[in-house]
């Protein structure tokens, strides 16, 4: 084993045990309130499919690169190459939709109370619970009727050399079907992008206007302490960033990948890295951004209360 291969190996290692670690311990903490109130908030159910998701791309990514980069098993059979694929994509596009969901329901949220508002935020949960169910459905059908780009049976006479870099044999497949697969992959997540934005700027621009009239009302000189909003803005920020800085460069570099005929172990190394850095990171960003949002929104309707 080369040691660049070991230096990779590990790294990936301490990436998806620390990445399965932060989601696994924030689903097991929705699970026990759960169990001990037997409900849970809208925010609360959204996270949960986020790291749900962020867990699965983590263990389908970093399994199999952990077990090439160890050279514990040279590549997988046909069902085994299809089975990971299936799995990264669905919750890769679970990911990222979950993400836009969260943070279009928070801007919903803190809106000004205006009467089409008002209507929409009694109906919102239901409208979550609903848009949940058809995305798991709608991602489990599309990802089963497109096929793999690199799943094909050991014993294809068509199958390309093998190269030690890749555990699942390639083939020359339909350029067609593999440019329809991407326009229905990378269509989505770059709209759901720009909802993520959308929304997160709407936010800020709420939570702005509302710290400068708080701050005209109860106070006339500038406070030392960093208030709510401007917590919960930091947080927004870092979690939008974090979002566009990782999947933006995960998508070009998968997108090289499956139209390129010239990969290399270094490319197909750092995709591997940085598809697995913002389902190890969120939970960390999302579950600290949801507690400060949380208290600023309920900041927001009790200075509105009285």
């Amino acid at each position: 084993m080369e040691s660049r291969n070991l230096a990779i190996g590990i790294l990936i290692s301490l990436q998806s045990a620390l990445g399965i670690l932060g989601n696994v311990s924030f689903l097991f903490q929705y699970l026990l309130v759960y169990y001990n109130e037997h409900t849970l908030k809208t925010v609360d159910l959204i996270l949960i499919h986020v790291f749900t998701s962020n867990s699965l791309i983590i263990l389908s990514t970093g399994v199999p690169q952990i077990m090439r980069m160890f050279e514990w098993k040279r590549f997988f059979n046909d069902v085994e190459c299809k089975l990971i694929l299936y799995i990264q994509r669905l919750c890769r596009s679970l990911s990222i939709t979950s993400t836009c969901l969260l943070s279009v329901f928070q801007a919903i949220t803190i809106s000004p109370n205006v009467s089409y508002c008002k209507e929409l935020k009694i109906k919102l949960p239901k409208y979550v619970h609903l848009s949940i169910s058809f995305l798991w459905i709608l991602y489990m059908i599309v990802n089963m009727v497109f096929p793999m780009y690199t799943a094909t049976k050991s014993n294809s006479k068509n199958k390309t050399k093998m190269r030690n870099f890749e555990f699942c044999p390639a083939l020359n497949q339909d350029k067609i079907v593999e440019s329809l697969y991407t326009v229905f992959w990378v269509f989505p997540e770059v709209l759901f992008s720009i909802l993520i934005v959308c929304s997160s700027i709407s936010m800020i621009v709420i939570l702005y206007e509302h710290k400068k009239r708080v701050q005209c009302i109860l106070s006339t000189h500038a406070s030392t302490r960093i208030s709510p909003e401007s917590r919960a803005t930091q947080n927004i920020l870092v979690l939008v960033c974090t979002f566009l800085a990782f999947y933006t460069i995960s998508s070009i570099l998968q997108g090289y990948m499956a139209l390129s005929f010239n990969l290399n172990s270094w490319l197909v190394n750092i995709t591997g890295i940085i598809s697995m850095c913002f389902p190890t990171l969120s939970p960390f960003v999302m579950s600290h951004e949801s507690i400060i949002s949380g208290f600023c929104f309920s900041c927001i309707r009790n200075r509105k209360g009285k």
